[in-house]
């Protein structure tokens, strides 16, 4: 099986194991691999043997669409490739009653630093000198709540130029795990109920890749031309 690399056209070879089990990949599923030349990272489904879904039929619905299944949470499985390189720094605030250890975990898990604030200002001081990779938000971190609280406000009128590289992740008691246009209302990548941070090793192991592959071209393309 020969594949090759999209970013500098190195013909890859891999073995007939391997085209099965890509062959064996159910419609969404990906496998990120690494290119032994250059070095760069990309994603190869089944589509390429000519499977995967086709795009949905039927009229368009004006209501928005349901809080997503997460019940296989329960499973702690979630089957991808490797999930987070070369990701340094994460800045987590959250409350120890609302999980922090457990965010500490997950985060340090998938090869990250963790950082905690202590506050929404020092929070801003630290970003004003450091680029992380990743923030971990809890809607009560700040007194008054997402509506007042500074840290929250400067996240949201920060510059594109950086914003755009920051994995943003809220967590709260009112947010739908993985609900992705309530976490585009808040301005988030994703959103984690409360109840879900136990899992949420497992729910950024799917959130990343998707994030990288969605984002991560068109972000490196604004780099090269400098936005």
């Amino acid at each position: 099986m020969i594949v090759t690399c999209p970013h500098c056209n190195k013909q890859l070879k891999f073995s007939d194991k391997f085209k099965e089990n890509l062959q064996g990949l159910k419609p969404g599923q990906k496998v990120k691999i690494k290119c032994t030349k250059c070095g760069e990272p990309f994603a190869l489904d089944s589509t390429m043997f000519g499977k995967g879904g086709g795009r949905p039929s039927g009229p368009l619905k004006v209501s928005p669409p349901e809080p997503p299944d997460v019940s296989w949470l329960e499973e702690g499985v979630y089957e991808d490739s490797d999930v987070v390189e070369e990701i340094p720094l994460a800045l987590v605030m959250v409350p120890e009653v609302n999980g922090r250890d457990e965010v500490i975990k997950a985060v340090e898990g998938l090869g990250y630093r963790a950082e905690v604030a202590k506050s929404g200002r020092a929070a801003m001081e630290k970003m004003e000198f450091v680029n992380y990779a990743s923030v971990m938000l809890h809607d009560d971190f700040e007194p008054g709540g997402l509506e007042n609280g500074q840290f929250y406000a400067y996240l949201r009128n920060m510059s594109m130029s950086k914003r755009r590289y920051i994995f943003f992740a809220l967590i709260g008691k009112e947010m739908n795990t993985l609900y992705d246009l309530q976490a585009l209302s808040y301005s988030a990548n994703i959103v984690v109920n409360d109840n879900d941070v136990k899992y949420l090793g497992v729910i950024l192991r799917k959130a990343i890749p998707d994030y990288e592959n969605l984002f991560g071209p068109l972000m490196e393309e604004m780099r090269i031309y400098g936005k």
